[in-house]
C-alpha cells in the first residue's frame, strides 16, 4: 500500500461520498497526563447498505498519534492486518458489524497549534472544529459521521479537580492513589468536531434556567481563580439568549446542564461543543473597569451565537465542510437578531452592514474571494471567513425578506424538525424554506455558489407631463478567481421616496392602484424596469432601506439628494449610508489634491452632514456616534485601484482636522454634557452616551491643539470605566508626547497582571499614528509581555498593526510588510491556523500601487520559499501572490 502523506491536494465538493460505515456508539477513556495522555477508544460499527460500501475498507483519520494497541472484536490485530501512516489508519478487511478498540498516546503539552487536546494555563482543553479530533484518537473525522459519545476522564484530583465533557455527568469516583474520574454521557448523536474535554482547577459562576416546559437547567461558567464575578454578564447574556430562542424560534434547551469554560489560549472566539462551550476568555470576562462597551456587546453576541448553535449546528449539523455556512451563516443571523432585540435594531443593522462591507466586501473583491459554499478547499481552517459567516447571514436575511417573517419562522422550525439528528445540506435548508412559504426562491442557490459582490446600478428618469418616475435597475457580479461567468441573483430592493423638503411621498405603482410609503421590489433578473406615479416633481429615491441586500449600489443620486437623505430619511441605514457616501467622495477628492500638492477643498455638504449628526445627539446618541465617524482607510482602499494608503491616511487626517476646527464649539458642548463620574450601566442608553462622548473626543483631538490633548488627559485621569479609559488613551495616541507616555505607563502599571486588558494596551499602540510606528512595533514585539503562544496577544499586535495602521503596514519601502512576514513565519512554526489568519492581511496589497505590490510580492515570495511553511499559510499566501501578479 502506498504511504499517504499530509499534502496540499484540494478536497472537491463534487467528490463527496457518504462514509461507508455507521458508528452508533463510542466510548472514550482519557488517562490524563500533560506529556503522555493515553486515550482508549471503543467504537461500535456497522457497514452501511449501499453499493459503494460493500467492499470498502475501514479508514480512520489520525495525526500525531502513537498507536499502543489495536483490536477488532476483542482480538489484537497483527501489523499485517492494517496500514498505519501519518494521516491515519486503514483496516482493509472488516466484518459488516464489529467493535474496534484503539489505544493511543498523545502529548498535549507540546501542542502549540491549539487543535485537538492541549494545555492552557496548566489545564487540559480541546478544540476539535474543524479537524482537531484526529489529533486525539483515530476516527473518521468528518461532520456526517454522528455518534453517541460516552466519555470517562481520569486525572490527579489535586491538579485537575474539575473534569468536564459533553452532555450530562452520570457518575464520579475516586481511586486510592489520589486520582479521580468522571463519566459523561451525551444522549444526542454528534460529529467529532463537537467533542469537548476540559480538566483543571477553576472558580465558577453558577445559575439556573427554567425552560418553558418546566425543566430546570443548571448553568455554570468556569473561569480563572479570583475572577468569577466578571462572568456575571456572560451568564446574564446566556439566560437572555435561552429565553429569546424559546420565544422567537420555539427552540428549547435539551440537556440538564449547560457549561461554559473560559480559557486564555484559544484560536477562535468560542466553540459550540454540545453542552460544553469553550470560550476565549476575552468573550466571557467583563466588568466596567476591565471591559469596554464593545467588549460587552461582543460577549452578548458570542454567548448567544454559541448557545443558538445547539440547534443550528448541533442538533442539525452540516453534511460536509462545504456546507459550513449552513450552520455559521444561519447562527450569525440568529445572534444578530438577538442583539438587535436587546439593543437598538437600527444601530445594530448599521454596525453589521459596516462590518460586512469593511471586511467581506474586501475579501469578495480580492484574491481570497470564494463562494459561501466553495467547490474546493485545501485546508478547511482557511474558510472560517467573513464570507462564510457574515455573507452567509445576509443570504438568510434575504430569504426572510423575500418570504416574510412568519413563513421564515415556519420554515426554520420545519428545517429543525425534519433534519433533527442529521447532517444536512444547503439544499435541505432551502427545501424547508420553500415548503413553508410556497415561494420558489428562484435563483437563491447562486448566492451560495457564486463569489463576488453584485453591483446594483440604478438610473432614473421623470416625466413631468405624466408625473411618472421610471427606475432602471441592472445587476452584475464581477469576475473572481476561478469564476468568470456570473448569473443574476435575487435581490430584494426596499425603497421609498421623498420630496425636496424631506417629506416621505406615498407613490402608486404605475398601472395599478397599489400605493405605499415603502416598497419591496424583488429583482429576479439581471435587469428590472419599474415605474411609479403621483409625484409633482422628480422625487428623491431611498434605495436598499435597512440594507436589504449585500450589494454595492451605484445610483444616479446628486450630492443634494444624498444630503437630503442624510438629513431627513426615516430609514437609519440610508441616512448613515448617504452620509458615508458624501464622506467617501470628499476624502477621495482631498486625497487626489494632496497627491498633486494642491490645497484641498472641503465640500460644504460635509460640514452640513456633521452638523446634522450632532443634532441627533439628544434623540439617539448611539446613532449620532456612528454618524460622526468618517470611513476608515481600508474602506477607501476598496474604491481605488493602485492606491497610495499613505495619501488616504493624510486625507482622513486633514478632513478630520478641518471639521474639528469648524465644529469645535458644538463638539465641545456635546462632550461637556458627559459626566465620567456617573454610575456605570451596561444598558444600551448608557453605552450610547459613552459612544457619543468618544466620537466627539476623537474628532476634537484631530485639531492637534494642546487644549484637546489636555481634555483627553483629564478624561483618562477621571475615567471610572474601561470604555472611557480607552477613549481617552486612543485620543492621546493622536498626539504622542509626555501625556500619552504617562498614560501608557499608568495603564501598564495598573493592568500588567491582566492579560486581556493588556491586549488593549498593545492594540492602541500598534494602531497609533504618532512617532515612528515601525519603531513602536519593534518595541512592543520585544516587550516581555509579548508572547507568540497566545493568539489574543499576537492579534493585538500583528492584527492591529496590519489592519489598523495602513500607512505603516503599506509603507512604500516594504518595511511594514517585512515585519508582518517575520511575525507570520515565527507564528507558523507554533500555530499554523493563527499564522494563516495573519497572512490574510496581505490580501489588501492587491489594491496598492505597483511599488508597494512589488514589495509585498517579495515578502510573500520569501515566505513561500520556506519548505517547512504550513499548508494552511501556504494556501493563503499562494492565492494572494497570484492576485499580485494577475
Amino acid at each position: 500500500m502506498v504511504m499517504r502523506t499530509i499534502s496540499q491536494i484540494a478536497v472537491q465538493l463534487m467528490d463527496y461520498c457518504p462514509f461507508p460505515f455507521t458508528i452508533t456508539h463510542v466510548s472514550l477513556v482519557f488517562d490524563l497526563n500533560q506529556e503522555h495522555t493515553v486515550v482508549t477508544t471503543m467504537m461500535t460499527v456497522e457497514r452501511r447498505v449501499y453499493d459503494g460500501a460493500k467492499e470498502a475498507p475501514f479508514q480512520l483519520d489520525g495525526v500525531g498519534l502513537e498507536l499502543l494497541e489495536l483490536s477488532l472484536n476483542g482480538q489484537k490485530l497483527d501489523p499485517n492486518d492494517y496500514h498505519l501512516d501519518e494521516v491515519g489508519l486503514i483496516i482493509p478487511m472488516v466484518p459488516d458489524a464489529f467493535k474496534l478498540e484503539t489505544k493511543v498516546a498523545i502529548n498535549p503539552a507540546a501542542n502549540t497549534a491549539l487543535s485537538g487536546l492541549y494545555i492552557s494555563a496548566g489545564r487540559f482543553c480541546t478544540q476539535c472544529e474543524a479537524e482537531g479530533f484526529r489529533h486525539i484518537t483515530f476516527w473518521p473525522d468528518r461532520p456526517d459521521v454522528m455518534s453517541r459519545f460516552h466519555v470517562r476522564i481520569e486525572a490527579p484530583q489535586d491538579q485537575f479537580p474539575t473534569l468536564l465533557s459533553n452532555g450530562n455527568c452520570v457518575a464520579i469516583g475516586q481511586y486510592g492513589d489520589g486520582r479521580h474520574w468522571a463519566s459523561w454521557d451525551d444522549p444526542y448523536p454528534k460529529p467529532s468536531y463537537l467533542f469537548a474535554l476540559v480538566a483543571g482547577s477553576f472558580d465558577t459562576w453558577t445559575d439556573h434556567f427554567t425552560t418553558r416546559s418546566g425543566r430546570e437547567v443548571s448553568l455554570c461558567i468556569y473561569v480563572d481563580h479570583g475572577v468569577s464575578p466578571r462572568a456575571s454578564y456572560a451568564m446574564d447574556a446566556l439566560k437572555r439568549a435561552m429565553a429569546w430562542d424559546e420565544k422567537t424560534f420555539d427552540r428549547e434547551y435539551d440537556l440538564d446542564v449547560f457549561n461554559i469554560v473560559a480559557v486564555a489560549d484559544f484560536n477562535f472566539g468560542a466553540m459550540e461543543n454540545k453542552g460544553l462551550n469553550i470560550f476565549n476568555s476575552a468573550l466571557v470576562l467583563a466588568d466596567e473597569t476591565t471591559a469596554t462597551d464593545t467588549d460587552y456587546e461582543a460577549i452578548e453576541a458570542v454567548v448567544a451565537h454559541e448557545y443558538f448553535h445547539n440547534w443550528s449546528g448541533n442538533r442539525v449539523t452540516c453534511r460536509d465542510w462545504f456546507q459550513l455556512s449552513l450552520k455559521e451563516g444561519l447562527t450569525v443571523f440568529r445572534d444578530q437578531e438577538f442583539s438587535a432585540d436587546q439593543r437598538s435594531r437600527a444601530v445594530k443593522r448599521i454596525q453589521d452592514s459596516k462590518a460586512l462591507r469593511g471586511r467581506q466586501f474586501s475579501e469578495d473583491s480580492g484574491p481570497l474571494a470564494h463562494p459561501v459554499r466553495p467547490s474546493s478547499y485545501v485546508k478547511i481552517e482557511n474558510f472560517y471567513t467573513t464570507t462564510i459567516y457574515e455573507k452567509g447571514a445576509e443570504i438568510v436575511r434575504i430569504i426572510q425578506t423575500l418570504i416574510g417573517e412568519q413563513a421564515f419562522k415556519d420554515g426554520l422550525n420545519l428545517y429543525f424538525d425534519d433534519y433533527d439528528g442529521t447532517a444536512a445540506t444547503i439544499e435541505d435548508w432551502l427545501h424547508a424554506m420553500r415548503m413553508a412559504s410556497d415561494n420558489p426562491l428562484t435563483g437563491i442557490e447562486r448566492w451560495y455558489d457564486q463569489a463576488g459582490t453584485p453591483l446594483l446600478t440604478v438610473s432614473s428618469s421623470f416625466d413631468e407631463g405624466t408625473q411618472r418616475l421610471r427606475l432602471f435597475f441592472r445587476q452584475a457580479t464581477p469576475d473572481t478567481p476561478g469564476q468568470t461567468t456570473k448569473s443574476w441573483v435575487p435581490i430584494p430592493i426596499k425603497l421609498a421616496f421623498f420630496d425636496h423638503n424631506g417629506a416621505m411621498l406615498r407613490l402608486t405603482l404605475a398601472g395599478t392602484e397599489a400605493a405605499a410609503d415603502e416598497w419591496l421590489i424583488p429583482m429576479a433578473s439581471d435587469r428590472l424596469v419599474i415605474e411609479f406615479e403621483g409625484a409633482s416633481r422628480q422625487p428623491v429615491a431611498s434605495y436598499l432601506r435597512g440594507f436589504s441586500a449585500p450589494v454595492r449600489l451605484r445610483a444616479d443620486q446628486t450630492s443634494a439628494d444624498l444630503a437630503l437623505l442624510a438629513a431627513c430619511d426615516t430609514d437609519p441605514f440610508v441616512r448613515w449610508e448617504s452620509a458615508q457616501t458624501i464622506f467617501r467622495s470628499s476624502l477621495l477628492l482631498v486625497s487626489r489634491a494632496l497627491a498633486k500638492g494642491e490645497e484641498p477643498e472641503i465640500p460644504d455638504d460635509l460640514h452640513r452632514v456633521f452638523q446634522g449628526s450632532l443634532g441627533e445627539a439628544g434623540r439617539d446618541p448611539a446613532f449620532a456616534a456612528l454618524l460622526l465617524r468618517l470611513p476608515e482607510v481600508p474602506d477607501l482602499m476598496q474604491l481605488q485601484a493602485n492606491c497610495n494608503p499613505s495619501n488616504l491616511v493624510a486625507a482622513r487626517v486633514y478632513v478630520r482636522s478641518v471639521i474639528a476646527q469648524q465644529l469645535d464649539g458644538p463638539l465641545s458642548a456635546c462632550f461637556a454634557t458627559y459626566d465620567p463620574a456617573q454610575e456605570f450601566s451596561t444598558g444600551a442608553a448608557a453605552a450610547g452616551r459613552r459612544a457619543l462622548m468618544a466620537a466627539c473626543l476623537d474628532l476634537l483631538s484631530a485639531t492637534g491643539t494642546d487644549r484637546a490633548a489636555l481634555r483627553a488627559a483629564n478624561l483618562f485621569a477621571a475615567a471610572r470605566n474601561m470604555t472611557d479609559t480607552m477613549a481617552a488613551l486612543s485620543a492621546l495616541s493622536q498626539f504622542g508626547g509626555p501625556r500619552y507616555d504617562a498614560a501608557l505607563n499608568a495603564f501598564r502599571n495598573h493592568y500588567q497582571d491582566n492579560a486581556l486588558v493588556m491586549d488593549k494596551w498593545f492594540r492602541v499602540q500598534a494602531m497609533a499614528l504618532c512617532g515612528d510606528p515601525l519603531t513602536t512595533y519593534a518595541t512592543l514585539r520585544s516587550d516581555p509581555l509579548f508572547t507568540l503562544t497566545n493568539p489574543n496577544r499576537v492579534r493585538a499586535l500583528g492584527g492591529a498593526f496590519a489592519q489598523g495602521n495602513p500607512a505603516a503596514f503599506h509603507r512604500d519601502d516594504g518595511e511594514g510588510y517585512a515585519l508582518m512576514g517575520t511575525l507570520i513565519s515565527d507564528v507558523d512554526r507554533l500555530n499554523s491556523a493563527l499564522a494563516a489568519r495573519l497572512a490574510t492581511f496581505f490580501d489588501s496589497c492587491v489594491r496598492v500601487d505597483e511599488a508597494r505590490r512589488l514589495a509585498a510580492f517579495r515578502t510573500i515570495e520569501g515566505l513561500l520559499a520556506n519548505n517547512s511553511l504550513s499548508a494552511n499559510t501556504r494556501e493563503i499566501l499562494t492565492k494572494i501572490i497570484s492576485g499580485l501578479t494577475a
